[in-house]
């Protein structure tokens, strides 16, 4: 497998032009389709579980990341002329320590260079302390208009565990300001933490239903290389939830989830049908979308795009090409085929892997016998050429997408 998955879900096409337009049904008229991904790379302090391009510094200079940023979504725009915008997400890091005046100024920027839809979809993520709420109405009036506030957990111990700089309460009043502001908000939480039960989760999960809201990401913990996280388990002080118990919690969030009419529309991302994160989407379908900013990807025309992750690197790229572009690498048919079965295969909706096939002049992208000796096993269904996973394949999915690709 040579499948490139970005970090911020972030999710990377061939050196085909065709959009990808079936699975949104475009008509050949319209203008091709665009999301658009802004990385603000700071933090107040590093999380001990985050392997995603954040740094801490005593000193940001606003100012200078301001024209930075807008001089990065420019060389985008150059590359991609008379595309249509559906999305803005603005990730990191923490985007809420961004000046709303320089949110502002990338979101009216973003409109200038593409035509958008009407209902143009601006995600930023935020944390849930005191400082950061307080700029939610002014991020609101910037443009923002939807919400994804990590609370992580509803427990304090565990939140400390996380590294999280907010208590459960602080971050229940953040939810309470950010639904006076904004028409769509996501709530973030993380499960299977060392110790974690069904019995703990369920009530947790629970209380994350009856909050109202129309979309929760519950992402599993998982130990990633780099983080205090991994080198703690390395010396044998941080020992993860084993396999079997974070597969039944992970089943157990499938079922409450379903229940409560928010069914899992991916592997993490449960929505009110209507509520799912269109930006996302576009990953997952293997559209096109722009990643600007220190540390981004983006995939558009045929290529992967990756900026310089550190700062000053980025910094230093945009004085002296006017752009933080640190590579830029054409992918094969068989590479972007095999990266749109990787992503689409996590969705609930599965893929067409015959329109897929079709997009990038090739044969086929999966192993039919493969894939129907998993729908005899329960881990597949299929509807002609589109397939999907059922609840069980979900839980192995990286052992499917062995054994159905052709790559």
């Amino acid at each position: 497998m040579t499948a490139f998955v970005p970090s911020e879900v972030e999710g990377s096409d061939r050196l085909c032009e065709t959009p990808l337009d079936f699975a949104r049904g475009e008509r050949a008229e319209e203008p091709d389709p665009l999301a658009l991904y802004v990385h603000w790379p700071f933090c107040v302090s590093k999380c001990p579980y985050c392997d995603f391009n954040s740094h801490v510094r005593s000193v940001v200079d606003q100012d200078q990341w301001h024209d930075a940023l807008l001089a990065d979504l420019a060389h985008e725009a150059r590359q991609l002329p008379g595309r249509r915008l559906t999305s803005i997400f603005f990730g990191g890091g923490t985007p809420s320590l961004m000046e709303p005046s320089t949110v502002a100024a990338l979101i009216t920027a973003a409109r200038e260079h593409w035509p958008a839809t009407e209902d143009l979809e601006i995600t930023l993520e935020a944390n849930p302390n005191s400082v950061e709420a307080a700029r939610f109405a002014d991020l609101a009036v910037a443009g923002v208009n939807r919400l994804s506030l990590g609370l992580q957990s509803f427990d304090d111990e565990r939140l400390a565990f996380l590294g999280r700089a907010h208590s459960a309460d602080e971050g229940l009043d953040a939810l309470d300001i950010a639904r006076k502001h904004f028409a769509r908000v996501s709530v973030d939480l993380i499960y299977a933490l060392p110790g974690d039960t069904e019995t703990w989760w369920r009530m947790a999960l629970d209380r994350a239903l009856a909050l109202g809201t129309g979309h929760l990401s519950l992402y599993q913990l998982t130990i990633e290389p780099g983080t205090r996280f991994a080198a703690l388990a390395a010396a044998g002080q941080l020992e993860a939830l084993d396999c079997e118990r974070a597969a039944a919690l992970y089943e157990l969030t499938a079922e409450r989830t379903l229940a409560a009419g928010l069914p899992a529309y991916e592997i993490s991302n449960h929505a009110r049908p209507g509520e799912e994160s269109r930006h996302n989407l576009t990953y997952w379908r293997y559209g096109d979308y722009s990643g600007v900013g220190p540390g981004a990807h983006g995939r558009r025309l045929g290529q992967r795009t990756a900026r310089h992750r550190k700062p000053e690197n980025f910094l230093s790229a945009i004085a002296r090409n006017g752009h933080g572009i640190a590579d830029e690498e054409p992918l094969t048919s068989t590479e972007a085929a095999d990266e749109a079965l990787v992503m689409g295969l996590r969705l609930a909706e599965g893929i067409d892997a015959g329109a897929i096939a079709n997009r990038f002049g090739l044969d086929s992208i999966v192993d039919w016998r493969a894939v129907d000796r998993l729908i005899r096993s329960g881990h597949l269904v299929r509807s002609g050429e589109r397939i999907a996973t059922t609840a069980a394949g979900r839980l192995v999915l990286d052992r499917i997408l062995a054994e159905v690709a052709l790559a």
